[in-house]
C-alpha cells in the first residue's frame, strides 16, 4: 500500500504537476493545435475525439447513437473508445464470452494504461506503439475485429444478428439459404408446367407442319 502510494506521489510530482502548468501556460491559439495533436493519439472508435482540460486524459470519446464506451453503458469512462454497438449478440454458435470484469480505479500507473479498461471479447489487448490511448484487440483464430478495426472486440461473425447491419456491420446472410430455398422450390412448382406448356406447343407445330 505504501508503495502504490508513493507511486502515485511520484507520478503526480513528476507528470501532472508539470503538465497541468504547461496547459495553464497554453495560449488560447495554440489550443486548437494542442487538441489535435492530442486526439491524433487517440481512437474513439464509433466515436470522436474532443479535447477537454477538464478531463484527466484531457480528452473524452463522444459516442455516435447507438454506441456505447461500456456493456454497461458507464459513462464515467469517457476516455475509452466507442467499441460496443447496442445491438442483438447472439452467443449460441460460440462459446460463452469471457465475462466483463468490474474494474475498479487502480492505485497506481495501470489508471493510464489503455489495456487496462478495455474489452477484446474474444481477443487479447496489447499496447499500441504508434497511439498512446488506442489499444489493439489481437483476435483469436477463428473470431476477427468489428468493423475490421484493431481497437474493436473480437466477434465470431455468427454472433452478428440482423439488426447489425444497420450499424454498418457486416454480417452473416441470414436470407440467404432461405432464398436458395424458395428459389427451389420456386423451381420444383415452376418447371413442370413450364415444360408441359413447350410440349404442347412443339407437338402442335409438329402436327401443323405435317399437314
Amino acid at each position: 500500500m505504501a508503495f502504490s502510494n508513493s507511486m502515485a506521489v511520484l507520478y503526480v510530482l513528476l507528470v501532472a504537476v508539470p503538465m497541468a502548468a504547461f496547459v495553464l501556460d497554453w495560449p488560447e491559439n495554440l489550443a486548437p493545435m494542442i487538441a489535435a495533436e492530442i486526439c491524433k493519439q487517440v481512437e474513439c472508435g464509433r466515436g470522436a475525439c474532443k479535447f477537454d482540460m477538464n478531463e484527466p486524459l484531457t480528452f473524452t470519446c463522444e459516442c455516435e447513437p447507438n454506441w456505447k464506451r461500456t456493456f454497461d453503458g458507464d459513462d464515467d469512462l469517457k476516455f475509452l473508445p466507442c467499441v460496443i454497438p447496442n445491438c442483438t449478440l447472439d452467443y449460441n454458435c460460440q462459446p460463452a464470452p469471457p465475462s466483463v470484469p468490474k474494474k475498479e480505479l487502480p492505485h497506481n500507473l495501470s489508471a493510464f494504461d489503455p489495456c487496462y479498461w478495455s474489452y477484446c471479447g474474444e481477443g487479447n489487448c496489447v499496447r499500441n506503439s504508434t497511439y498512446n490511448y488506442a489499444p489493439i484487440c489481437e483476435c483469436k483464430s477463428g473470431f476477427s475485429n468489428l468493423l475490421n478495426v484493431t481497437a474493436f472486440p473480437c466477434y465470431n461473425e455468427c454472433t452478428l444478428q440482423p439488426d447489425c447491419a444497420s450499424l454498418g456491420i457486416k454480417v452473416a446472410n441470414s436470407n440467404s439459404r432461405t432464398g436458395s430455398g424458395n428459389d427451389s422450390s420456386q423451381a420444383t412448382s415452376f418447371l413442370p408446367g413450364k415444360f408441359l406448356l413447350m410440349a404442347i406447343v412443339t407437338v402442335s407445330v409438329g402436327m401443323i407442319l405435317r399437314k
